[in-house]
């Protein structure tokens, strides 16, 4: 896992934020500087908290949860969801569902409701309705598709939250502070980033800013996943070695008791040879 270097960043133009007049006061500690009635946003704390929040993001995913991404802007929809799917990680780029996190329960029912349909496809129910129905039950298939098909596998609560603009995603942002789930984000001059656990100051609007922060967070979630590939591994080794330690007094008791049975057993005598009977003497004639 690398940060981008400044340069790498200054060329995403993750230093543009808004106009000054609608600037959060609780952002200053992150502008650099007024250019043109625009503020500039210091680069090198953004560097500073993309690498505290990719090794956080990093932790979070070595230890097999699931992190949810969050973003529902035109220019970040398909970053999100390219980014997102290589790492096998659910994403929302809709319209975020209210109560998908604090009632959570329901919106799995809707994500069993498409499964349900894809059932009724594959074994012939669906053939047996009437057009009507079958036009409305593909409708609804397709608005759940492209509601929820991105969480499909989502079983339980995700453990983090990854959201482009938290000004935008602030329903999102409020349930997860709710239920107490961290969230992490690209902050612009116009949000609070008091608002997220994780904030990583840099334009949000921008698809090339936005690629170059979630570039680094995936490459962060991918080296959790390797290691905790390779410690499953390694802890798979000792545990067999462990075993084998166990096994070798075992066997050696068992070795040793069939050596004292063999000793103990008694020796068949070997049958003894007839001696041949003797020949009588021939009378002479």
């Amino acid at each position: 896992m690398q940060t981008p270097t400044f340069e790498q960043l200054l060329d995403a133009t993750c230093h543009f934020g808004h106009l000054k007049r609608k600037w959060n006061p609780a952002m200053a500690p992150y502008i650099f500087m007024e250019r043109n009635g625009i503020h500039i946003i210091d680069l090198y704390k953004t560097q500073a908290k993309l690498d505290v929040a990719a090794k956080a993001i990093k932790e979070i995913a070595k230890q097999g949860k699931k992190v949810l991404f969050v973003a529902t802007k035109k220019q970040a929809k398909q970053v999100v969801a390219d980014r997102a799917t290589s790492v096998e990680m659910p994403y929302v780029i809709e319209r975020w569902p209210g109560g998908m996190l604090t009632n959570f329960p329901t919106i799995r029912k809707a994500v069993k409701k498409m499964t349900s349909i894809d059932k009724m496809m594959k074994d012939g129910t669906f053939d047996n309705l009437s057009k009507r129905e079958r036009l409305q039950v593909t409708r609804q298939r397709v608005k759940l598709e492209k509601n929820l098909g991105s969480i499909a596998d989502l079983n339980r609560l995700p453990s983090a939250l990854f959201v482009v603009d938290v000004l935008k995603e602030r329903i999102a942002v409020a349930e997860a502070n709710r239920l107490g789930i961290p969230v992490f984000g690209i902050v612009d001059t116009n949000s609070d980033p008091t608002s997220v656990e994780y904030a990583i100051p840099a334009n949000d609007d921008a698809s090339k800013s936005i690629d170059i922060i979630l570039s680094t967070i995936c490459a962060a979630i991918q080296e959790g996943l390797e290691e905790r590939k390779v410690e499953k591994i390694d802890n798979k080794d000792e545990e067999n070695a462990e075993l084998a330690e166990v096994a070798k007094p075992r066997r050696a008791r068992v070795r040793r008791k069939a050596a004292e049975e063999t000793e103990a057993a008694p020796v068949a005598e070997e049958p003894k040879a007839e001696e041949p009977a003797a020949e009588e003497p021939q009378a002479e004639e």
